[in-house]
């Protein structure tokens, strides 16, 4: 395991305590963490896994903060918070050819009964975009959800409404590990989220995967997969009036 400077360490995931919370040994002694991201990760995080976590500022009850998981090959990013922070960088970095020139007007924009992560524009034109953390990969395909959502359902009907009303909408499934080569939704574990994502994807929704690495601070984009890189489990009707 390569060291790392300043206020990050390696220790030992032991348990989970709560959604939010870990327990860990650090140095020998049980600690307990704060962990930023409400997913099973139970591929991810197993007793006696590696941790990588960052020492907290401020008067928090947790002394520290998880912020990845040792695979052995790679580092697994634990901060759904994330890929949020990184959209920005990678729009302006042109990683999306077909959004080059478009620009984030504004940030959480209300969408129906909640909101969607971004509102870009080029001139007339405006796409609403929701990125998603992945951190589940099986066989080389990165799934979302690792948990049942229905927040993820509403994202995408509502999503699916704009489009019915003549805008575009994208959903950016930003995948925390460099190990994937194809992605879609985790339809077995989450048959709302599986018909859902087919109901938009027949409507027009576009959906893409940006497959990163992490070097313990930053994602770092390796390559963007489209729609030739879904996977789904059961084809989708072709009509989405044939969805429930």
């Amino acid at each position: 395991m390569p060291p790392f400077s300043g206020d990050l360490v390696w220790g030992e995931y032991l348990e989970r305590l709560n959604r939010f919370v870990i327990a860990v040994r650090v140095a020998g002694k049980r600690e307990i963490a704060h962990l930023p991201n409400p997913g099973r990760l139970l591929e991810v995080l197993s007793p006696g896994r590696t941790v990588l976590l960052r020492r907290a500022s401020g008067g928090r009850r947790t002394r520290w903060t998880a912020v990845a998981a040792d695979l052995g090959d790679f580092l697994v990013s634990l901060d759904s918070t994330l890929p949020n922070r990184a959209f920005p960088r990678f729009l302006s970095r042109g990683i999306f050819p077909e959004l080059l020139g478009f620009q984030i007007v504004a940030r959480e924009p209300r969408l129906g009964m909640g909101r969607a992560d971004f509102l870009l524009s080029r001139g007339p034109e405006r796409v609403w975009v929701e990125v998603k953390s992945v951190t589940l990969v099986v066989d080389g395909v990165a799934l979302f959800p690792d948990a049942p959502t229905s927040r993820g359902v509403r994202h995408l009907r509502e999503l699916s409404a704009r489009v019915r009303a003549g805008e575009k909408a994208w959903v950016v499934f930003v995948v925390q590990r460099p190990d994937a080569q194809r992605f879609g939704p985790n339809a077995a574990l989450d048959p709302q989220f599986g018909r859902a994502f087919c109901q938009a994807l027949a409507l027009g929704v576009e959906f893409r995967a940006v497959v990163c690495s992490f070097d313990g601070e930053e994602l770092h984009p390796l390559s963007t997969l489209g729609p030739e890189s879904l996977v789904l489990s059961a084809p989708c009707p072709a009509s989405p009036r044939a969805l429930p």
